[in-house]
């Protein structure tokens, strides 16, 4: 996924995005939100993480005015206020979730992929297609019932085809998937990367629509 981190806080923000960037998913950080409003008029996310006390204002009118424009990218609440008439507010605005904090890592990251499953409409993510088994939840693919070992950047862009069957998918939407603002980008990058998908999981895996972009190939 891509996901926008709206957050003030240097140390707690490096933590979230490194800690999201390793579960596999690119990592746009604002630390206000003119710059995240800046960041939602450009690029398409999945998820956002919303801080509620932020220097130029307070993350709740933000969420409501996104709700009530027709957004409905899910969003998990990250945020110090802990009484109950807070995560009320916070859900009541729109939330998907409420995490306060200090939190544990390994919860975000979890909360996360639940937020993930309820918006993709895969409670319990098991796909098979052709000779692969692929399980999404735990993000681990068998092939002839034998694992394949795939980095982080070709999972993400495995999963970009797994949640889009059949659809023609372009370059820069993969680039999309693959990279934040703060990455440089090959110019063959993709290219590369479904060489070595193809390679790991098969040939015939992923189709290329020459001048077009690239879709998954179902059997």
């Amino acid at each position: 996924m891509r996901v926008l981190l709206v957050e003030d806080d240097g140390g707690l923000g490096a933590a979230v995005r490194d800690q999201i960037a390793a579960d596999g998913h690119v990592v746009d950080w604002a630390r206000r939100l003119d710059l995240a409003e800046d960041y939602l008029r450009t690029t398409g996310y999945d998820l956002i993480l919303l801080d509620l006390m932020l220097p130029d204002g307070r993350g709740i009118p933000f969420l409501r005015a996104r709700r009530g424009g027709g957004d409905a990218t899910p969003v998990i609440i990250l945020t110090a206020l802990d009484q109950i008439s807070d995560r009320i507010e916070g859900l009541d605005a729109g939330a998907d979730d409420y995490l306060v904090k200090p939190f544990d890592l390994s919860e975000l990251s979890a909360r996360v992929k639940a937020v993930a499953r309820r918006y993709t409409g895969n409670p319990n993510p098991l796909v098979t297609i052709g000779e692969l088994q692929v399980d999404l939840a735990a993000r681990s693919v068998t092939r002839k019932g034998k694992p394949v070992s795939l980095t982080a950047r070709e999972w993400v862009l495995f999963e970009a085809f797994l949640q889009h069957p059949g659809m023609l998918l372009s370059k820069p939407q993969l680039e999309e998937r693959l990279y934040s603002f703060d990455d440089e980008i090959e110019s063959n990058a993709i290219e590369v990367y479904v060489s070595r998908l193809r390679r790991k999981l098969g040939h015939d895996v992923v189709e290329t629509v020459r001048g077009m972009g690239y879709r998954l190939r179902q059997s």
